[in-house]
């Protein structure tokens, strides 16, 4: 009887628990079920629920030479950013994973420091730096900051790809002849492999909605799209601004829908 009565408590605990959970997903995904509908709005204000439903604003949006520049920028920076985060990042969590327990925790704290310290501040110390080093409103500079932003969250994900991997297997590779860069090519990456994926994915989005940093060091022509949104909400209320919005959620919901496509593959294939 006090067994079915613990079973039945804890199966309480779980519902409760599943509950909360769908309540927090809810309040985080409504903010992109208003947006959506407000950019097919065919009102000149933002509006929701929309009286009259039109494509006006991905008209104004497309057609816009000053917004398709700047999600270029931001595209690119994305890009690049990735590029350069995702194996800086995997190697540092490598690195830091066969080392001893002292030095993977004094660098690790090192490593995850732009997520304890406010974007804000980071923001005004790479806006003075710039300024010395000739890199504001150039798209170098924007990758170089976000790069900065976006290897913690590599780091962080890799490493817990690392910890559920046997490295016995990599010691195995090397006893037989393989040199340590050839095991960690073909044995260890192929392992976590999915782990950067995720990072990877991670340090995208990172650099496509970033925009405090943005505000600073990003202009011109080489103003990213987060940036020239933010603008354009403090200036004048434009539901073209909707439509941006839609557009990039969809493309991180792409993006992560091919990291979950990579990794099916990686396991099917494993």
């Amino acid at each position: 009887m006090a067994y079915q009565e613990m079973a039945g408590a804890k199966k309480f605990d779980g519902l409760w628990l599943v509950l909360v959970g769908c309540l927090i997903l809810f309040f985080l995904v409504l903010p992109t079920l208003i947006v959506i509908p407000m950019s097919f709005s065919d009102s000149a204000y933002l509006e929701f629920p929309p009286q009259n439903w039109s494509l006006r604003w991905y008209e104004a949006y497309f057609g816009s030479e000053e917004w398709i520049n700047a999600t270029k920028v931001s595209l690119i920076a994305a890009f690049w950013t990735t590029i350069i985060a995702t194996p800086l990042g995997a190697v540092a969590a490598y690195g830091l994973h066969c080392s001893t327990a002292r030095i993977r925790n004094t660098f690790q704290l090192v490593m995850i420091f732009p997520l304890i310290v406010p974007v804000i501040l980071v923001a005004v110390g790479v806006f003075h730096l710039y300024a010395k080093l000739g890199l504001n409103y150039t798209i170098t500079g924007i990758v170089i900051a976000h790069v900065a932003l976006a290897l913690p969250f590599v780091i962080i994900t890799v490493m817990s790809g690392l910890k559920n991997y046997d490295f016995d297997q990599e010691r195995a590779a090397r006893s037989l002849g393989a040199s340590r860069f050839m095991a960690i090519l073909t044995i260890t990456f192929p392992q976590v492999k999915f782990s950067v994926q995720a990072g990877a994915f991670l340090a995208f989005i990172t650099s496509l909605d970033e925009v405090v940093i943005a505000m600073l060091i990003s202009g011109g022509e080489n103003a990213t799209v987060t940036r020239r949104m933010f603008n354009a909400l403090r200036d004048q209320i434009d539901p073209t601004i909707a439509a941006i919005s839609t557009c990039l959620i969809a493309v991180s919901i792409v993006a992560l829908i091919g990291v979950r496509v990579l990794g099916s593959r990686g396991k099917v294939n494993g």
